[in-house]
């Protein structure tokens, strides 16, 4: 399976601005991003103009950083957002806050979205009852996710379980401490979506 393996503060430094990809990390003030915030490479702290196309391969690339996925996936969403109703970009955003390991993130059972994966490739979460280890599997009104018997009792899962009363959850995910189920009670709308993008330039890039 392909996936980046590279520093991950470098794509931070890349896109100028915190993808908030390590969790805890890029807000204790140990974010590499604080105390170096110019492209990596020996050239990175020139100044540079950069023109419609870098803007646009910027903001395309921001989005498909924070969200963990590779150009083809990016690509295959795209396409699929293009034939949906609606608003593109809009639709665009909203899929890939409907993957699954972004939803663990959310809920706050996973400090990265890369742990999120992680936790949901080794079958952590069950989906509407039954074990699912698919990080890019796409959530509908009406699904609930749990956490799976056997995994309630892993350290890393019993700490996660611990911070959640402390972690808020975007409106359209419910969930039930008690009982460690997660209800998807809507679709996310564009203003449930936690960080800014200008999604208009990733519809022009992918347009030219």
């Amino acid at each position: 399976m392909a996936r980046y393996t590279g520093p991950n503060c470098k794509m931070c430094r890349r896109e100028g601005c915190k993808l908030y990809l390590k969790g805890e990390r890029c807000t204790n003030g140990k974010c590499a991003f604080d105390h170096r915030s110019t492209a990596p490479g020996p050239h990175g702290a020139a100044r540079k103009k950069v023109g419609d196309y870098g803007k646009h391969l910027r903001e395309k690339q921001k989005a498909r950083r924070y969200y963990g996925v590779l150009e083809k996936q990016f690509r295959a969403y795209y396409d699929e957002a293009e034939r949906m109703e609606g608003i593109t970009g809009t639709n665009l955003l909203i899929l890939l806050e409907r993957r699954l390991d972004n939803v663990v993130y959310r809920l706050g059972m996973a400090e990265s979205r890369k742990e999120a994966r992680q936790l949901v490739l080794h079958a952590h979460f069950t989906l509407n009852g039954k074990k699912v280890s698919i990080p890019s599997l796409l959530v509908k009104p009406g699904d609930v996710i749990g956490v799976r018997e056997a995994s309630k009792e892993n350290a890393k899962i019993k700490a996660l379980v611990e911070a959640l009363a402390t972690k808020t959850s975007p409106k359209w995910l419910d969930k039930d401490v008690a009982n460690l189920t997660f209800k998807v009670a809507a679709l996310p709308a564009r203003d449930d979506i936690d960080f800014e993008f200008d999604e208009q330039l990733i519809v022009e890039y992918y347009s030219k």
